[in-house]
């Protein structure tokens, strides 16, 4: 799902999973600009939280994976 052209997704939630994309994909960079919009829905301590929670998901991702524990499959892929 383009979840940047998508309708279920309010702007803000588009721009956190933005952030959490370029906290995740390998050469990507949170730019000014989308740190910019990012400070439009969320303060200090929400950034600093939504951020924890982001690194947590990928280190969480990295450990699991490197010690080869299997997918709950909590999510389905369309």
């Amino acid at each position: 799902m383009d979840y940047a052209a998508s309708p279920l997704y309010s702007e803000e939630e588009r721009v956190a999973l933005e952030y959490a994309d370029c906290m995740t994909i390998s050469g990507r960079e949170v730019t000014d600009d989308l740190f910019t919009r990012l400070r439009r829905f969320y303060d200090d301590d929400a950034l600093v939280e939504l951020t924890a929670i982001i690194a947590w998901g990928n280190a969480s991702s990295k450990f699991n994976r490197a010690l080869r524990i299997p997918s709950q499959r909590l999510w389905k892929r369309d």
